[in-house]
C-alpha cells in the first residue's frame, strides 16, 4: 500500500512543543507587566491631593483728594478680599469694603490692616493738610512816635500765634491747643506783655449770633492761656463777629481764615 503523506520525526516535534512554550512564557510576563502598570496607575489615581494653603489677604486704601486745606474734608475708600478683620488707624474696626469721609486736622498717614486665615497685609495713604498763615497786624503808627522797638512784636506774632476753629464751634482743636501752650510759654517768659485776644468768625450766620460766637472764641483762647500759666488781668477780649473779614472768597479755605481768635499787643 503506498502513502501519499509523511510523518514528522521526533526531533522536528520537540522543536515545535519548545517554541510553543516559549511563546506562552512571553504572553504570561507582557500580562503580567501590564497588570502591573495598570495595578499602579489605580493606585496613584487614589493618593489624596496635596493640601492648599488658604490665600492671603489684600488691601487697597485710596483718599481723595490727597491735599487739602485745614477745614476740609477727604474721602476715605478701601478694598479687601479674604480678611476677616479689618482695621483703619484712628477710625477702629471697619467692613472689609467701605468709604467714609474724614476731616484731618494736620497731614496725616492713614494705615489700614486687613487680617485672614492666610496672613496679614497692610496699606498706608498720606493727606497733606495746608495750614493757613496767620496775617501780622500791622504796627501802630504811635510806635515810631514813641521809638518802640518793632523787632519784638515780630518775635511776639512769630511765638503767639492766631488759633483757627472748626465751623460753627469754639472748642479748640489739637493744633489750636498746640498754640496756645506756645503761646503761654512766650507770654509766662515775657511778664510785662498784656495780650488782646479778638474773636472773629466767617460771613455765614446773623451778625447777632456771630458776635456771641466770636466772643466765646476769644475766651476759649483766653481760658487756654490761663491754664498754662498767664494771669487772667493780661489778658483782654474782644469780638469782631462777621464784621472783620480777613479773606472774602466764598471758598472753604478762606472761611477757614476768619474762623479764629486773633492775639494783638495790648499797649
Amino acid at each position: 500500500m503506498n502513502f501519499t503523506g509523511s510523518i514528522p520525526s521526533h526531533s522536528t516535534t520537540v522543536r515545535s512543543l519548545r517554541s510553543a512554550l516559549i511563546l506562552a512564557i512571553a504572553l504570561g510576563m507582557v500580562t503580567g507587566c501590564h497588570k502591573t502598570a495598570s495595578s499602579k496607575t489605580a493606585a496613584d489615581s487614589t493618593a489624596p491631593a496635596a493640601a492648599q494653603l488658604p490665600p492671603a489677604p489684600t488691601a487697597t486704601l485710596v483718599a481723595e483728594p490727597l491735599a487739602v486745606d485745614l477745614g476740609q474734608s477727604v474721602v476715605l475708600n478701601w478694598r479687601t478680599t479674604n480678611a476677616t478683620d479689618v482695621t483703619i488707624d484712628g477710625l477702629g474696626s471697619v467692613s472689609p469694603n467701605g468709604t467714609q469721609t474724614v476731616s484731618p486736622s494736620s497731614s496725616t498717614n492713614f494705615h489700614i490692616t486687613a487680617k485672614g486665615v492666610g496672613g496679614t497685609t497692610e496699606a498706608n495713604i498720606r493727606v497733606t493738610v495746608r495750614v493757613p498763615v496767620a496775617p501780622t497786624v500791622p504796627a501802630d503808627s504811635s510806635d515810631s512816635a514813641n521809638g518802640s522797638n518793632m523787632g519784638s512784636e515780630t518775635v511776639f506774632h512769630e511765638n503767639v500765634q492766631d488759633i483757627f476753629f472748626d465751623y460753627d464751634s469754639f472748642e479748640l482743636n489739637a493744633e489750636g491747643r498746640a498754640s496756645a501752650i506756645k503761646a503761654a510759654a512766650y507770654l509766662v517768659a515775657h511778664p510785662d506783655i498784656r495780650v488782646i485776644i479778638g474773636g472773629y468768625c466767617d460771613d455765614r450766620g446773623s451778625a447777632e449770633y456771630n458776635l456771641a460766637l466770636g466772643e466765646n472764641r476769644a475766651n476759649s483762647a483766653k481760658t487756654a492761656l490761663v491754664n498754662a500759666g498767664v494771669a487772667t488781668a493780661r489778658i483782654r477780649v474782644v469780638s469782631f463777629g462777621k464784621e472783620k473779614q480777613f479773606c472774602a472768597e466764598d471758598t472753604e479755605s478762606c472761611w477757614q481764615q476768619n474762623r479764629r481768635a486773633q492775639f494783638s499787643l495790648d499797649r
